[in-house]
């Protein structure tokens, strides 16, 4: 029996031509509300500069955009900006690796340290099998602003595919690994994959079709 085959893909300038968190961020609040609502934050915002923490940083912005605001909006807002991603902001090149994989019954997932608010729409809009992302808390109908959980990068991204791998296709072991990353954030994952594929600037060549 072959291997189940697993392909994972970092979103933030691997599948996309540019960052989505902080475009999307400013489409939570306007600007200037959010600029001073950091300020607020200013203890943790410098520890976070700091320590180079970019977790904390992170939480902070995260927290100044989008606590108080009605779930329901934000809801609303992250499935327009995840149309806009996949019209116009999408790597042509990773777009077709990701399409190959699907073509061949690969498990296709998206694994970011992007927000699952709008992930979970791009995943659907691209029909991928899954959509591991980094999760906000809301409660009673408002964002609380709050992670859930750690901040889906690093090592937290390559502990989540582990565990999705296991849970809905197969022991690690008998599985084979694809892994699609640009950035330091990606290393763990890149590091568990039996094909790691790091996304330059340059295009990445076409697999073969069989």
């Amino acid at each position: 029996m072959s291997a189940a085959v697993v392909a994972a893909f970092d979103v933030d300038n691997t599948l996309t031509v540019r960052d989505c968190v902080l475009p999307f961020l400013k489409r939570c609040r306007p600007v200037p509300v959010t600029a001073v609502k950091m300020l607020i934050q200013a203890a943790d915002l410098g520890r976070g500069a700091a320590r180079r923490d970019r977790d904390l940083i992170k939480q902070v912005a995260t927290r100044a955009a989008l606590a108080g605001r009605p779930e329901s909006y934000i809801e609303e807002l992250a499935a327009n900006f995840a149309h806009e991603v996949v019209a116009h902001w999408l790597r042509p090149d990773t777009l077709e690796r990701l399409r190959w994989h699907q073509s061949h019954n690969h498990s296709v997932v998206l694994v970011s340290a992007s927000y699952e608010l709008y992930l979970r729409h791009v995943g659907t809009l691209l029909n991928v099998d899954a959509v591991i992302a980094t999760r906000v808390v809301s409660e009673g109908g408002t964002m609380t602003g709050e992670l859930n959980g750690a901040n889906c990068r690093g090592a937290e991204k390559s502990r989540r595919l582990l565990e999705w791998t296991s849970e809905h296709v197969g022991a690690r072991a008998n599985t084979t690994l694809w892994a699609y990353g640009d950035s330091a954030g990606d290393t763990e994952m890149l590091a568990d994959a039996d094909h790691p594929i790091w996304v330059r600037s340059e295009a990445l060549e076409p697999l073969g079709q069989h």
